[in-house]
C-alpha cells in the first residue's frame, strides 16, 4: 500500500473551560521533522506529542499546531494588560484600515489565549487524555489522507509502468531488422576495403559473432522486464517503501540506458528516450511517497 507524504488533519476537544484545537499539516522530507507551535501548557508534554506523531506517520516535514480559547469560567487565570492593550491597539488600527469598528472589543480579546495567564499553568488528568484522543483523531486523519494521495499515484505509476513494458515490446521489430542491415553493412564496406576472396570466412564469422553478441540488447530486455514486475510488486506490498521504489527506479533507468547506448539504431533510440521519459515521471511521483 503506497502513502503520500503528504497531509493533513484537524480536530477540537472542549474541556471545562477550553476549546482546544489541534491542526497537523506533513509535506515532503527525507526524514521526520516535527514543526511543533504549542501553548505552554503543553511544552512539558511536547516529548510524548512528538512519540505519538512518529510511531504513525514515520517520515515527512510535520507542522503540528495547538491552540486553545477559553471558553468557561477564568477564575483560575489572570489578565495578562500589558498583552491586552497592546492586542487592542492593533485592533484599533485595523478597523481605521479596513473601515470597520468592531462593536465589542472585549469579546474579540478574550478568545486569544495569550490575553490570559493560568495561575496553575498544568494540564489536568481530564484534559490530557481528551487531549491524547484528540491528537490520536488528527494523526489517523493525515494517515487517511496520505494513503487517498498514494491510492492516485499508484495508479500513475502504474500506467507509466505499464507504458514502459509496451514500448519494449515494440523494440522487438526493429531489433531483428537491426541485425541483419548491421551484417550486411560490416560485409559491404568489407569488400570496398579489401579483397574478400583473402579474407578468413571462420574467422571473420567469429569476429562478426563477437561484435554482434556486444551489440545484442536481449540480456538487457530480459532484467528491464523483471524490474518492472518487481516494481508492480513493490507497489503492491502491505508497507509503503519509497526508498525501495526508488532503488527499483535506478535498475530500470540502468537497463534501459544500456539499451539505448547498444542500440545503435534511431528508431530504437526514440522508444528509449520515450522509455526515460516515463521513468523521470515515475521518478517525481517517488519524491512524494512514503
Amino acid at each position: 500500500m503506497i502513502k503520500s507524504m503528504t497531509g493533513y488533519g484537524k480536530a477540537s476537544c472542549e474541556t471545562e473551560n477550553k476549546r482546544i484545537t489541534i491542526e497537523l499539516k506533513a509535506l515532503n522530507s527525507k526524514q521526520l521533522d516535527i514543526n511543533a507551535k504549542l501553548p505552554g501548557a503543553y511544552r512539558e508534554k511536547e516529548l510524548e506529542i512528538r512519540n505519538i506523531i512518529s510511531n504513525k506517520l514515520e517520515r515527512g516535514k510535520i507542522d503540528l499546531y495547538i491552540t486553545y480559547e477559553i471558553t468557561g469560567a477564568i477564575s483560575d487565570y489572570t489578565i495578562n494588560k500589558n498583552t491586552a492593550l497592546s492586542h487592542y491597539r492593533e485592533l484599533k488600527e485595523l478597523s481605521k484600515e479596513i473601515g470597520q469598528e468592531p462593536t465589542d472589543y472585549y469579546s474579540l480579546l478574550i478568545k486569544m489565549p495569550d490575553i490570559f495567564n493560568s495561575l496553575t499553568d498544568n494540564v489536568t488528568e481530564e484534559e490530557w487524555v481528551r487531549f491524547i484522543n484528540t491528537i490520536e483523531d488528527v494523526v489517523a486523519k493525515v494517515d487517511s489522507f496520505r494513503i487517498a494521495e498514494g491510492t492516485i499515484l499508484r495508479k500513475d505509476m502504474e500506467g507509466r509502468i505499464s507504458l514502459i513494458g509496451e514500448l519494449l515490446t515494440s523494440i522487438e521489430p526493429y531489433e531483428k531488422a537491426r541485425m541483419n542491415i548491421i551484417k550486411e553493412r560490416i560485409q559491404n564496406n568489407l569488400t570496398e576495403i579489401i579483397d574478400t576472396t583473402k579474407v578468413d570466412k571462420n574467422r571473420f564469422e567469429q569476429e562478426l559473432i563477437y561484435y554482434l553478441e556486444k551489440i545484442d540488447i536481449t540480456e538487457e530486455k530480459i532484467r528491464l522486464k523483471k524490474h518492472l514486475d518487481y516494481f508492480i510488486d513493490t507497489l503492491n506490498e502491505k508497507a509503503s517503501s519509497g526508498k525501495k521504489l526508488s532503488f527499483v527506479c535506478q535498475e530500470l533507468g540502468r537497463e534501459i540506458n544500456t539499451i539505448g547506448s547498444k542500440a545503435n539504431d534511431v528508431s530504437i533510440q526514440k522508444i528509449v528516450v520515450q522509455m526515460k521519459d516515463e521513468l523521470e515521471k515515475i521518478k517525481e511521483q517517488l519524491g512524494n511517497i512514503l
